[in-house]
């Protein structure tokens, strides 16, 4: 009824953001009619509480935990990590924004060249000049690590149990940071003096206390196949290490052991560095890297028999809400996904490549050659902004621009050109934008992946011919299911 009067859908939907705006699962009106979401900025804010998730999670047949940011307040309380947890110091304040963006162009950096793109230009923080590994805008899952005498029998959190999510797991809570850009998880082991380990609030893992656990052996296959990750051989125990793009690094044995995600769903004997020394500065709310990648060492990888090679995963909105990682094929109908094809890098086979096509602002497609985007994007749960060809992006900014001419402009906030003052706005009235991959694959982004610092979330990359990266902004509040031997990838809009 309301197709014959836009004006009036605007001033209804303003009158219900202003009503329910400041709540955290009323996000945006819909004014599809004119390619516009109108949206409460304060629904793009976190909260000091946890709300918890938006939207469950769909049962499947693999594993699901919870994700959540590891500075927010939806990270698990200390308390419920194990009575030997030892309380180490707080944890170092949110990094500024410029801080954050110098980290994310570092690992955007580090992508092209292991993309054989060298020449990446001249960034002014080098790995010795970096502070701490960035997790402000990381997303974490809690799983257990090892066979038990960790947390005692006590009682933590599983998605999966009855009596309100909660069951007795074996070994110990460690949080781990999603990263679908490397190959082999670590988790920090006792012994692991600090430094040069960093202190952490999930109790410490200790191998010796683990009646499952075992070292490599160096002549084991599963040590031969570390290639580049490997680091020589101490007392027959194959040693790895790992380099980050800020520098950071963690080395010691690798292992393995039990990794238990429910009370019916474990992996038992997951490979995993047994981290003993770190360079560098990890946050003390994280105690390692689960690493997700296309080689061998990681865990879909390894899993691959028992979970399909595959897995998915939704990044919440903001730090209030949580998300969800599954490993494993997801049980929500296949009609609700849109699919494209999964690529592959020969000379970074880690690395998982998806093919953008197109992008529409408000619904008017982009005049951008289909060639520019060629070189395909890769997809990293931990570049943070969505990196564009040049040319892209150009296109995008003077259509989202003139979309927005209705506000007051506000100065560049480092490499974010296109910001905003809204100083005294409550609503602000929002472009659609679609990104249009291979086979017609149309993800609509979430208003929490078109902002960022009132900014839009998107960044150039120095030369078209330079691979686009999709970082975890643009992904937010969709479920992204990597079929990895299968070869596609599919989005699910709304669903955390």
């Amino acid at each position: 009824m309301y197709s014959r009067y836009p004006d009036m859908v605007v001033v209804f939907s303003l009158l219900l953001l202003l009503l329910f705006g400041s709540s955290p699962t009323c996000l945006a009106v819909e004014d599809e009619e004119h390619g516009f979401r109108v949206v409460a900025l304060s629904s793009l804010k976190a909260h000091v509480t946890c709300y918890g998730h938006r939207v469950m999670p769909p049962h499947n047949n693999g594993s699901w935990v919870p994700l959540y940011r590891p500075l927010g307040p939806c990270s698990p309380p200390s308390s419920s990590l194990g009575a030997s947890a030892t309380k180490p110091p707080p944890p170092p304040p949110s990094s500024s924004l410029a801080e954050l963006l110098q980290q994310d162009q570092l690992r955007v950096d580090d992508i092209h060249k292991r993309l054989s793109f060298g020449d990446v230009g001249d960034n002014k923080l080098s790995s010795a000049e970096s502070d701490t590994t960035q997790v402000d805008q990381s997303y974490a899952a809690s799983l257990n690590v090892g066979s038990g005498g960790g947390t005692g029998g006590m009682v933590v959190y599983d998605p999966a149990a009855t009596g309100g999510g909660r069951s007795s797991l074996p070994g110990v809570v460690q949080t781990l940071i999603l990263d679908t850009a490397s190959d082999v998880a670590w988790v920090q082991c006792s012994p692991c003096p600090v430094p040069p380990c960093h202190p952490q609030t999930d109790t410490l893992y200790d191998p010796t206390k683990s009646g499952s656990y075992a070292a490599v052996p160096c002549n084991s296959p599963l040590c031969t196949q570390l290639g580049p990750y490997a680091n020589g051989c101490i007392n027959n125990q194959c040693q790895y290490r790992v380099v980050y793009p800020d520098g950071s690094s963690s080395s010691g044995t690798y292992s393995t052991d039990l990794l238990t995600f429910t009370a019916t769903n474990a992996i038992p004997s997951f490979q995993f560095g047994c981290s003993h020394a770190e360079q560098g500065r990890f946050d003390p709310r994280t105690a390692g890297i689960l690493a997700l990648g296309g080689g061998s060492e990681s865990l879909v990888s390894q899993t691959a028999a028992t979970y399909g090679n595959a897995f998915s995963y939704c990044l919440p909105p903001t730090k209030s809400q949580k998300g969800f990682f599954i490993l494993g094929v997801p049980r929500a109908s296949a009609s609700k996904y849109v699919v494209t094809p999964l690529l592959r890098y020969p000379q970074a086979p880690t690395l998982y490549r998806v093919l953008l096509r197109a992008i529409t602002v408000a619904g008017q497609q982009l005049n951008v050659p289909p060639a520019v985007f060629a070189p395909g994007s890769v997809m990293d749960t931990r570049t943070v902004l969505t990196r564009l060809p040049p040319t892209a992006y150009q296109a995008l900014r003077a259509a989202f621009r003139n979309s927005m001419a209705m506000y007051r402009s506000a100065p560049p906030k480092g490499a974010l050109d296109t910001c905003y003052d809204f100083t005294g706005v409550a609503v602000v009235r929002l472009p659609t934008i679609k990104l249009v991959f291979d086979r017609n694959a149309v993800v609509e982004l979430d208003p929490s992946a078109v902002l960022f610092n009132d900014c839009l979330a998107f960044i150039p990359n120095r030369d078209d011919r330079m691979p686009g990266i999709l970082g975890n902004v643009q992904q937010k509040t969709i479920e992204v299911f990597y079929n990895v031997g299968g070869g596609s990838v599919a989005f699910r809009h709304g669903a955390c």
